[in-house]
């Protein structure tokens, strides 16, 4: 684990704000890990917000829903954040009076739930999970076997992005209700909410409720994934090949759990998500709550005036986001985080020979050599690559941040990865 600047400040006492309702939202129809879904609209027809408009039949899979109320007026090729292009539903919106509000529900009837409903519920919702994996959450809440502690992650360890941070002080009780939701359905005892120390906000809000145990962890990188946050709150490691499952552990992000109250005590879908608009271009970055599909130049434009042209956006923090190629790409269930990055931020370092220094593997959370995996991939010895243990790679970025010679590891290690699955 490393040390980062974080530069969190532009946006860490930034109260949340609604984004502008988009002209036109464009939901691709894929936003999670899983089968990519069916669109059950067609062109010319009108749309409700929340309405169900694409899903599919699989177990790994998360229905999408209409983030705004209009008409579907294209089923198209359009840019997506992670696969370049993608199909996406385009609904041009329209009038939003008198459409139903998503109502408190009765809390005894949410007391009586079992946790198959919870998770019927939360399939229904289109609930991913919103840490960055997009891992459809109704599959998380059907454990293999019994578990005996629940573990709220809210580290929020990458730079600049700040969301989790403003959900946790802006929605402290309705996140409280969510937890205490999904540990009982589950029947957990043992609650953990693992926040990093440069979040004392945070930390104070939760504090108050007994039913918690609150872990102040490091703000170091990555503490908020999944297997270093299990190491650091409860000293075990996970192996090779292992699931927190394994060890009786369910992980959940904040803002998942955020959703998942909305779904069950507002009857509300994924249609929105909060994100951390933040970048030394912007002249006024912010916390906004947005719709899905709505692209990112209006977020930009929302944000200005630019301080500067940004020579890079990326959806996602500066470590494990996708820098992309164009400002009509949508927010997804998947983009916590919008940055403008300067040109002199944005520079590319010119790649060096390997100098065998193994900074990369020192650095490395899970354990790995990724300066190996990068050699035998640049030869495109695949199975050496899996043998070297490259699915075990979380992605982090930890190798390129640290490596002397400004190898590109880590992109050597997802081809590595993507050859592995062929």
């Amino acid at each position: 684990m490393v040390r980062l600047a974080e530069n969190k400040h532009f946006t860490e006492d930034v109260e949340s704000v609604k984004a502008p309702i988009p002209a036109r939202v464009y939901l691709p129809l894929i936003q999670h890990l899983g089968k990519i879904c069916n669109p059950i609209v067609k062109i010319g027809d009108v749309v409700t917000l929340g309405q169900k408009i694409a899903e599919i039949d699989a177990h790994v899979s998360s229905p999408i829903h209409a983030s705004i109320a209009g008409k579907v007026v294209a089923i198209q090729d359009w840019p997506h954040p992670v696969l370049g292009r993608a199909k996406a539903i385009v609904i041009e919106g329209d009038t939003e009076i008198n459409l139903p509000s998503f109502q408190l529900k009765n809390h005894q009837e949410i007391d009586l739930l079992s946790l198959e409903q919870l998770r019927k519920i939360v399939f229904a919702a289109g609930i991913v999970g919103l840490g960055g994996a997009s891992f459809p959450t109704h599959i998380k809440l059907n454990p293999p076997q019994p578990l005996n502690i629940l573990i709220i992650n809210g580290a929020e360890c990458e730079p600049y992005l700040t969301a989790d941070a403003r959900l946790m002080v802006e929605k402290t009780d309705q996140i409280a209700q969510g937890i205490l939701l999904v540990a009982r359905c589950l029947g957990v005892k043992d609650i953990y909410i693992g926040i990093e120390d440069n979040k004392p906000l945070a930390i104070e809000a939760f504090k108050k409720f007994p039913e918690f145990k609150v872990k102040v962890l490091k703000s170091d990188y990555p503490q908020g994934g999944e297997k270093q946050l299990i190491q650091n709150i409860l000293g075990k490691e996970i192996g090779r090949g292992k699931l927190p499952f394994d060890l009786g552990v369910l992980v959940q992000n904040v803002a998942t759990i955020y959703a998942i109250y909305e779904a069950v005590y507002r009857s509300k879908p994924l249609i929105e998500r909060l994100v951390t608009v933040t970048g030394s271009c912007l002249e006024h970055p912010k916390n906004l709550w947005v719709r899905l599909g709505t692209p990112i130049k209006n977020l930009i434009e929302f944000c200005a005036p630019l301080k500067e042209a940004p020579a890079k956006i990326i959806i996602g923090g500066p470590m494990m986001g996708i820098a992309q190629y164009t400002d009509e790409v949508p927010i997804i269930k998947s983009s916590g985080g919008l940055l403008l990055f300067n040109k002199k931020e944005a520079q590319l370092l010119e790649e060096d020979p390997c100098i065998r220094c193994a900074a990369c593997v020192r650095g490395c959370p899970v354990g790995l050599m990724p300066c190996q995996i990068n050699l035998a991939a640049e030869k495109s010895l695949w199975n050496l690559t899996k043998d070297y243990g490259a699915s075990d790679c979380i992605e982090c970025g930890i190798c390129n941040y640290v490596c002397p010679s400004n190898r590109r590891l880590l992109q050597t290690i997802k081809q590595a990865k993507l050859e592995g699955v062929k």
